[in-house]
């Protein structure tokens, strides 16, 4: 006989979309808040009551779409991808690029134009600076007290300071160009070596795991040093990193019925599974750590110091525990490569789904680099602006992050004439922004052309500078990793169409690359992308 709390278990982890969570919210949810509720009936108003009322009014003032249940709210209106159920709601009930939603317990305001995004993100960004309460982020990232999830305060100002300051530098970025360069240069490199062999073969190579497997090689030697790999370490990394993006993304039924993690024994169900995972992130942080620890002074190099390297030494000037540096190291992993991986394996999809582009792309990539030449090398790619055009629009219609990681308000602030209460979780839809047909041409059309000289995006860049086009989010709160993941990124796509031709397989003659997404704290394509390299005779 099955235990019910296993089986229990087993449903709130299977229960990761708003379809399939629904029944589960149900049973148990319901019953308990009936009972809230007469008791809410016999009370007398308190203080908290009229707040509380005089918040809903404020919030009742805000658009949002009228098919509400109970319970659960706009949850069901909310489909498998997201990013573009919320864009057509938000066409269709939204006003001023604002739309509330209330998904379970949880009021969300939903930001879809370019105006609003820079009212929230820009304008009042010191009020939305703050990140909503997860008790996922606070078990796999310790607290949470990583860059990317800690809440606003002196803590996260700190490690921001780190990351800019130590970590994240362009002179740091660039003393791991020789790493980049070995991956993709050198007859050693696993990636390279299985498109060589594929390549002599005639055979159909897994560009998907090809490219996660480089992407995590290049973070690996950033955090931990050349010799990761050969520990062993990169694979169960990879799989942590998988893990934790299965964790954060899709729906977590304790984000928005945060009731549940105040009933102990559901708490400890929902969370068991990240706890575990922390477990095993810990095991392995930890003797990373150790061992950089254990180094002579005669072995550390201010050049070649890995990320481990830099954190232990402004250790003590930061007041760092052991958990802060582990958070950082975490965040690096899992932000860099599931950002840079994403990002290229979409460039060779869209590049095969064009392939006048993608041969426009490989005739300045071999008239600028000297035929014959072992690799394309970093400083060949400021030649290269028809490659960086294409790594842009890539970036605009496939970001790895179509929404934003969600901000709070941290105080009540006036947005296009709506009063936003404080403690309200914020979604900025940047898919949205970069796919609006009234401000971009062909909007849903791969056209790397508009980011060239005279283009009509030509002006743009990564820096969240216009707020049409945030594929690492702006302000306060923007990624400050962007400078290594578009280094990584140009690097591999060079030496990519400088080497090889592409071709897809005979089964996918016909049908041609399945483009279907699977969204979670990232979006991916659902199925593997299998190419067919081919050395070029010309």
């Amino acid at each position: 006989m099955v235990h019910p709390l296993h089986a229990l278990h087993e449903l709130l982890l299977q229960a990761r979309s708003p379809h399939a969570a629904l029944g589960l919210v149900f049973v148990l949810l319901v019953c308990p808040l009936l009972v809230l509720l007469v008791v809410r009936r016999l009370a007398t108003p308190s203080t908290a009551a009229v707040t509380t009322r005089a918040r809903e009014e404020l919030l009742s003032r805000l658009p949002s779409p009228s098919k509400r249940l109970p319970v659960i709210g706009h949850l069901h209106l909310v489909g498998s991808l997201p990013h573009i159920s919320l864009r057509d709601l938000a066409a269709k009930h939204g006003r001023d690029g604002l739309m509330l939603l209330r998904l379970g317990a949880v009021p969300t305001l939903v930001v879809s134009s370019p105006s609003a995004a820079e009212a929230v993100l820009r304008t009042h960004d010191h009020v939305f600076a703050s990140r909503p309460y997860s008790p996922v982020t606070e078990i796999l990232f310790y607290g949470p007290s990583d860059v990317a999830f800690c809440p606003y305060g002196e803590h996260w100002r700190q490690v921001k300071k780190i990351a800019t300051t130590h970590l994240l530098t362009n002179k740091k970025v660039r003393s791991y160009r020789h790493a980049r360069e070995h991956e993709v240069g050198n007859h050693a490199s696993i990636s390279f070596s299985k498109i060589r062999d594929g390549a002599s073969k005639c055979t159909t190579i897994d560009m998907s795991g090809l490219l996660n497997a480089f992407t995590n090689d290049i973070v690996c030697h950033a955090v931990s040093g050349k010799l990761f790999r050969e520990q062993g370490h990169n694979k169960l990394f990879r799989e942590l990193v998988e893990a934790n993006s299965f964790l954060l993304g899709g729906f977590n039924l304790e984000d928005y019925f945060p009731m549940l993690v105040k009933l102990d024994i559901i708490k400890r169900i929902v969370c068991a599974k990240a706890q575990q995972v922390n477990k095993m992130w810990d095991n392995l942080l930890n003797n990373i750590i150790n061992e950089h620890a254990s180094k002579s002074a005669a072995e550390h190099n201010s050049e070649d110091n890995d990320f481990t390297d830099v954190l232990l030494s402004i250790q003590q000037e930061y007041k760092l525990t052991g958990d802060h540096i582990k958070a950082q190291l975490e965040i690096m992993f899992e932000a860099g490569t599931d950002t840079t991986f994403i990002v290229l394996e979409y460039a060779m999809v869209q590049l095969m789904q064009n392939p006048h582009l993608m041969k426009k792309l490989q005739a300045e990539v071999r008239s600028t680099i000297p035929k014959g030449k072992e690799m394309v090398t970093e400083d060949d790619l400021n030649s290269l602006a028809y490659l960086k055009a294409v790594i842009k629009e890539t970036l605009r219609l496939h970001m790895p992050g179509p929404l934003l990681v969600p901000h709070l308000s941290m105080a009540d602030c006036n947005i296009k004439g709506y009063m936003i209460p404080s403690g309200i979780r914020v979604i900025v839809n940047s898919w949205a922004l970069a796919r609006d047909p009234s401000s971009w041409e062909h909007a849903d059309e791969f056209m790397p052309e508009r980011f060239m000289e005279c283009g009509s995006a030509a002006a743009m860049d990564y820096k969240g500078n216009d707020f049409l086009y945030l594929p690492f989010g702006t302000g306060r709160r923007i990624c400050p990793g962007i400078n290594f993941a578009i280094a990584t990124i140009e690097i591999m796509l060079a030496n990519l169409m400088y080497h090889f031709n592409w071709k897809l397989p005979m089964e996918l003659m016909e049908g041609g690359i399945d483009m279907t997404e699977v969204f979670g704290m990232t979006v991916h394509r659902k199925e593997k992308l299998l190419l067919v390299p081919v050395v070029p005779h010309d």
